[in-house]
């Protein structure tokens, strides 16, 4: 079941992106940052025990422009559409707040592809999303693929 991320799926939400940080496929995100931004995050649960399967958010940006970032689904339910879910998801929200184009950093670009983005020059985003990326062990020297779609 999909929804809106609560305070109690914190904790839940940093173990999975800790799964694919400790792997080097995503940033880490510290636990404050988490509380702070838990009203970006979608969250998809199993819907007959409420285990945790899947955890996306939506970031704004700028007054245009959106990011989809901490795209994370549990292993074992990875294939299974979650993460398309949650990424639809985004972009409807992201439509409905009136952004006009949304954005990812993925080492998944064709899993975007089949949702109508395309890569973009990373150097063409604005400045100011790469506050986070200057925690990054890899900065400056990303080697992820910006993808963009146009709502």
């Amino acid at each position: 079941m999909l929804r809106k991320a609560k305070i109690s799926d914190v904790k839940g939400i940093h173990a999975l992106i800790d799964i694919y940080a400790k792997a080097g496929e995503m940033l880490p995100c510290a636990l404050v940052d988490l509380y702070e931004r838990v009203r970006d995050f979608y969250v998809y649960t199993d819907d007959e025990n409420g285990e945790l399967l899947g955890v996306c958010a939506l970031h704004i940006c700028w007054e245009d422009l959106g990011e989809i970032r901490s795209l994370a689904v549990k292993g074992e339910e990875r294939l299974k559409g979650i993460g398309k879910i949650m990424a639809l998801a985004c972009l409807e929200e992201a439509a409905l707040l009136g952004l006009k184009k949304v954005f990812a950093l993925t080492y998944k670009p064709d899993f975007f592809k089949r949702m109508k983005f395309i890569e973009i020059d990373k150097g063409t985003l604005p400045h100011k999303i790469w506050g986070d990326c200057i925690k990054c062990s890899k900065f400056p020297d990303c080697d992820e693929t910006a993808m963009m779609v146009e709502l």
